[in-house]
């Protein structure tokens, strides 16, 4: 046995995939830990909140404030309300109501916002302008107010007594906090979903609940696939035309349009995880069983076989003592390859509105489904969808790798 493990962690591409997978693994485990909080709880008002660093505003105005005389920092504040696609459409607003265009400089923000202020009027039609041009320029109006003031904001509170405002506090343009001196931060590394809901959070508990199917799924198809396998290949005659018939009638019908028909005729009340992962378990051992007949077809004359059958061992004994351990690194490979499969098929279902319930926990495929149905890729919110397609292309990738390299360590065909 040690030998044997030394042997395959001699494998460059099973110690690749092995490190990759250990890290999803050892991710999923230890980061409820750290941070225990509910995957599907919603903790944001609004869609598809950006990824960053979340202040809470009110803490930020009590926290100790420090002064900073930054080069950059009114550049970074004017930058941040006039990029220079606004910078161009102002342009072109200013040039459409008889201003010369080159007269107007659009890197020059003092002489933009001039022109802009002396000029703009929101009720002037504009020759081919839309009304949702239109409404765009109000919008960048309003957004430039005050965007050259060189003042600060003064914080004002309501008196419950007397319902007059009374300044609570001025905050200059060159006042800064501590984040770590804000009693409420926030890090949302990858932002939130359409429901306002935690990404990374959300993203690790869908990878533990995959896992899991895929693992399950894997599990039953291999031991579908296995115990056909080896009771068509070693018996033989009518049981083998039996089993063959089986597995012809289930190779004759995709065995993705016949996951489809199942998870629909279930409903979706009935679909839970450990539902889905049956049925996909039920409907992937085909090419498992295939493969173990085949196998089992070029052990079962061998010598030490038929001395097994000479001595009188029973069925079960000659299957499991005498051919069963010669498979095993098959069957542990077959078993690698299921469970991948497995979270791609869940995927897929998912993907299509056929997977496990939306209510209980989320899959990678159904925050895929969510992603999908709320046009993340179209509205560009790529931390919706893009860290789930990197989840499941690395836990394919590594199973894939481990999966070959154990097949160089027990296929003599391949080994150097």
């Amino acid at each position: 046995m040690k030998h044997i493990l030394q042997q395959v962690f001699r494998s460059s591409n099973f110690v690749i995939g092995f490190i990759v997978f250990a890290a999803i693994l050892l991710t999923v485990i230890f980061y409820p830990l750290l941070i225990p909080d509910k995957p599907l709880e919603i903790i944001g008002q609004g869609t598809f909140f950006p990824p960053g660093i979340y202040v809470n505003v009110y803490d930020s105005i009590e926290a100790p404030q420090f002064i900073l005389n930054l080069d950059n920092a009114a550049d970074k504040r004017i930058a941040s309300k006039l990029d220079e696609e606004d910078r161009l459409a102002m342009q072109e607003w200013l040039v459409g109501v008889g201003i010369p265009e080159n007269e107007i400089d659009p890197q020059d923000t003092e002489m933009l916002m001039e022109l802009w202020v002396n000029n703009f009027d929101s009720t002037l039609k504009i020759s081919g302008m839309t009304n949702a041009d239109r409404n765009y320029f109000i919008r960048l109006n309003k957004s430039l107010e005050g965007l050259l003031s060189t003042d600060g904001v003064t914080i004002a509170l309501t008196n419950p007594e007397t319902g007059v405002l009374e300044e609570k506090t001025f905050l200059e343009q060159s006042k800064y906090v501590n984040v770590n001196q804000v009693a409420n931060v926030r890090v949302l590394p990858l932002g939130t979903d359409n429901f306002g809901r935690d990404v990374l959070t959300e993203l690790v508990a869908a990878t533990t609940v995959s896992l899991q199917i895929g693992f399950v799924a894997g599990t039953i198809a291999t031991l579908i696939g296995l115990v056909l396998g080896l009771l068509s290949g070693y018996i033989g005659g009518f049981v083998d035309d039996a089993i063959m018939f089986l597995t012809n009638l289930f190779t004759v019908i995709p065995s993705f349009v016949l996951l489809i028909l199942i998870s629909f005729s279930i409903g979706q009340e009935q679909r839970g995880a450990f539902t889905i992962a049956t049925v996909i378990g039920f409907t992937s051992w085909v090419w498992t069983a295939r493969a173990v007949r085949s196998q089992v077809i070029s052990l079962r004359n061998r010598d030490h076989v038929n001395l097994s059958k000479l001595s009188g061992h029973s069925l079960v004994h000659i299957i499991v003592a005498d051919i069963l351990p010669y498979i095993a690194s098959y069957v542990i490979m077959a078993l690698i390859l299921q469970i991948s499969s497995g979270i791609l098929a869940e995927a897929g279902l998912s993907i299509l509105g056929l997977g496990p319930r939306t209510t209980e926990v989320p899959t990678l495929g159904l925050m895929m489904n969510w992603a999908m149905i709320y046009q993340a890729q179209i509205l560009g919110k790529w931390w919706a969808y893009f860290p789930v397609i990197i989840t499941i292309a690395l836990i394919s990738f590594s199973m894939n790798l481990m999966n070959t390299g154990l097949d160089q360590v027990f296929n003599p065909a391949l080994r150097d």
